[in-house]
């Protein structure tokens, strides 16, 4: 508009009133109207966990991210979760990993050792066939925790408590045969004795076989009614997905921990009842303590593992196995094995029978 006279030439431009209190939200934030007061006024508060907001133009709602998504820092793009499972690579996985080859080693050391020797007397006074059994079986439960690391599939799910527990029963079955034969071989002894007719390796495998053919069925009927599965776990750690195996049955598989525990202690008694036999029978004694170590840690186990989540739980199991089988192995084999290696003397007859 133009307004001129004589003296003066005024220009006036004229602009649309603004009626702005707030200033835009960055992403990340939304808009939420200040009651009482204009539209324009407005305050940005953040989006709420698990939503962003991408826009330029002020947004009244956050978006929310997919399942497997996660806001980034600064909650305008959505970016994917972190996977996690218990990997080969990180320092736990290692640590578990190298520790599972040298017990093997040991292991196959101590076979190499037993089979070296197995025409000596200790190895034959030692049940040899069923310590062949159980060091084989024993190896195979060091190298079976390898199947707990990784990241979990169909096949590794299936095979990873199915596996270790037809190993651990054929493990403590062995134990149970070699306990039950030092006690047929004592009584047997005794004139008159009908447990003569049971003397031999006849009643050993027997055991074993029963054993491991009645978990082999625990195991088919938990695979034919709900095996385990891979299990994307998201809302067990924020901004993460935990990859786990899904037990598919609980019913079936504390069944199959129930027979190891159940072997387990009759292993105990038996041996521990059997434990003051005369000196020539004595294995039973290093049976007994081997059984104390190996319930000591599954006891020690069960509310360790009920009370950790995530690769931690495999963890703790991966060590309990390691844990047993290596208490196993130490206190049942170690002995016999200095004995061959280091006291070549006390491997005869006269000393067995005398001192073992």
């Amino acid at each position: 508009m133009e307004i001129s006279n004589s003296f003066h030439k005024i220009n006036i431009i004229q602009t649309p009133p603004q009626a702005k209190c707030s200033e835009s939200c960055p992403p990340g934030f939304r808009k939420l109207t200040r009651k009482s007061e204009p539209i324009c006024c407005f305050d940005c508060i953040p989006c709420p966990q698990g939503e962003i907001s991408n826009q330029s133009a002020d947004m009244d709602n956050c978006v929310k991210c997919r399942e497997d998504h996660w806001p980034s820092h600064k909650r305008d793009t959505c970016i994917p979760k972190l996977i996690i499972f218990l990997s080969y690579e990180e320092a736990l996985g290692i640590a578990l990993t190298t520790s599972c080859i040298f017990f093997s080693l040991i292991n196959a050391i101590i076979l190499g050792i037993f089979i070296h020797y197995r025409d000596t007397p200790i190895v034959k006074a030692n049940n040899r066939d069923i310590s062949y059994i159980l060091l084989i079986s024993l190896m195979v439960c060091f190298l079976c925790s390898l199947i707990f690391i990784g990241r979990p599939e169909p096949v590794t799910c299936i095979l990873r408590q199915t596996t270790f527990g037809m190993i651990f029963s054929i493990s403590l079955s062995s134990i149970l045969a070699k306990t039950i034969t030092v006690v047929i071989a004592f009584h047997a002894t005794k004139p008159g004795s009908k447990l003569r007719k049971w003397m031999g390796s006849r009643i050993s495998y027997t055991i074993i076989l029963s054993c491991s053919l009645f978990q082999f069925t625990l195991c088919l009927i938990w695979l034919f009614s709900a095996p385990p599965f891979p299990y994307h776990n998201m809302q067990s750690e924020i901004g993460a997905i935990l990859i786990e195996c899904n037990e598919g049955s609980m019913i079936a598989f504390y069944c199959v921990l129930g027979f190891l525990g159940f072997l387990a202690s009759i292993s105990f008694i038996t041996a521990f009842l059997s434990r003051n036999l005369p000196d020539s029978f004595n294995e039973a004694k290093y049976i007994t303590f081997s059984m104390l170590v190996f319930c000591s840690v599954w006891i020690t186990f069960i509310p360790t593992y009920l009370s950790t989540r995530g690769k931690y739980m495999v963890a703790v199991e991966i060590f309990a196995i390691q844990a047993s089988s290596a208490g196993l192995l130490g206190c049942i084999f170690m002995s016999k094995c200095r004995i061959m290696l280091l006291r070549p003397d006390m491997n005869s007859r006269k000393s067995i029978t005398k001192n073992n």
